[in-house]
């Protein structure tokens, strides 16, 4: 997308065209395009039909606002999750933030909701078209008196006088994902030192990072939405009195410990499945205290416990019956049980669940959970339901 083909859509015309092709098909397309183009210019109708195409594909991160926001193909795919952005939000304005350097911005998803959150926001981006973006996203959300949109390397903005700085480094070339912290832009390194120059300072990093690059002083957060973890954030100056969090959206739950091993134990009657921001925020160990349980293999992160507790930070599954793996053993248990949908989920074990599947050539009416793990003792399988499904 072009800046000047951008800035056409922000006319009174093109603003009509986009309230027109609001909740257009694609089946329609043809139809719709062949007639704007009889009253309107014929890139001024492309950029159109490109931007509602881009706001239907980012209503799934952003609600209802998608539908007046405006996106570039990358900002859609890099843009953070309304419900992460606000989490964020809340915690910066919990610290007492009242003034943010949000340098590397995007499209202003952060931006808007650190505003919301009553933060004066000053949004960094080098790119002219998604500052210009930005800008216009304020703008459409009413809220452009707190968001100030400067076009500009982050490298060169002075963040004295702010109270935070939050920095969302590109991890992405044309070449793809980029892995190596240093090879961010800006770095890992460069982004650190402009979060310990403000007295609060968070950035976002890869789910991956490896807990050893979590600098000394600093909190670890990792954060999923649904149970899709969604990234990770390094916290500056909060004096959080452990160094790794998982935060579990929608609910908000938040779980802070040190990354210690947990004791391992026989299956008993109930298994939990951890959340994956507890797993890579290695929180597992204290899930399983919570729960009053243990893991099945000290290495997997599966707990089992013999009660009932219930938990934001694990999915519960009432196991029926725990063996030794044996496909043909388990075939014919899903054949007595009438399991024609089978929920295939494994840890530790070296088959995919499609694979699995052909092989047991499940036929029924009913639907069975079958849970492998690796364990010191062989393989095993587990078969049981969710809890509160019938058994």
């Amino acid at each position: 997308m072009e800046i000047e083909s951008f800035r056409a859509l922000l006319t009174d015309e093109g603003r009509a065209l986009l309230t027109e092709l609001r909740g257009f098909r694609e089946s329609d397309e043809l139809a719709l395009a062949t007639r704007l183009r009889r009253d309107h210019p014929v890139d001024l109708v492309r950029a159109a039909f490109e931007q509602a195409r881009l706001r239907q594909r980012a209503a799934a991160k952003f609600g209802s606002d998608a539908e007046s926001m405006y996106f570039t193909p990358d900002g859609v795919e890099q843009a953070t999750r309304r419900s992460v952005a606000e989490w964020r939000a809340r915690r910066f304005a919990d610290l007492g933030v009242r003034t943010l350097a949000d340098l590397c911005c995007g499209i202003g998803g952060d931006a808007i909701a650190l505003a919301r959150a009553g933060v004066r926001v000053l949004a960094v981006d080098r790119s002219e078209l998604t500052c210009a973006v930005a800008r216009a996203n304020a703008d459409a959300l009413g809220l452009s008196a707190l968001v100030e949109v400067r076009c500009a390397d982050v490298a060169e903005v002075d963040t004295a006088g702010f109270d935070a700085v939050f920095t969302d480094p590109a991890r992405r070339t044309a070449r793809g994902r980029v892995f190596d912290p240093e090879a961010y832009s800006p770095p890992l390194s460069w982004a650190i030192g402009a979060a310990r120059g403000t007295p609060f300072g968070a950035l976002k990093v890869a789910p991956g990072i490896p807990h050893e690059l979590v600098p000394e002083g600093a909190e670890a957060e990792w954060v999923s939405d649904r149970g899709e973890v969604k990234e990770a954030v390094l916290w500056f100056g909060t004096g959080a009195a452990q160094p790794y969090r998982a935060t579990v959206l929608p609910g908000g739950h938040s779980l802070t410990g040190t990354g210690r091993p947990a004791a391992a134990g026989p299956v008993g009657r109930y298994l939990y499945e951890p959340d994956g921001a507890v797993i890579r925020a290695r929180l597992v160990a204290d899930v399983a205290e919570q729960v009053g349980g243990r893991l099945i293999d000290p290495m997997i992160a599966y707990i089992t416990s013999d009660e009932l507790v219930p938990t934001p930070y694990a999915h519960a599954y009432e196991i029926g019956e725990a063996l030794p793996y044996n496909v043909k053993r388990l075939k014919a248990l899903l054949r007595e049980r009438g399991a024609g949908t089978v929920v295939i989920k494994k840890r530790g074990i070296a088959i995919t669940p499609e694979e699995l599947r052909r092989q047991l050539k499940p036929s029924g009416p009913h639907e069975v959970t079958v849970i492998l793990s690796r364990t010191d003792h062989g393989p095993l399988m587990m078969l049981g339901q969710p809890v509160g499904a019938a058994m």
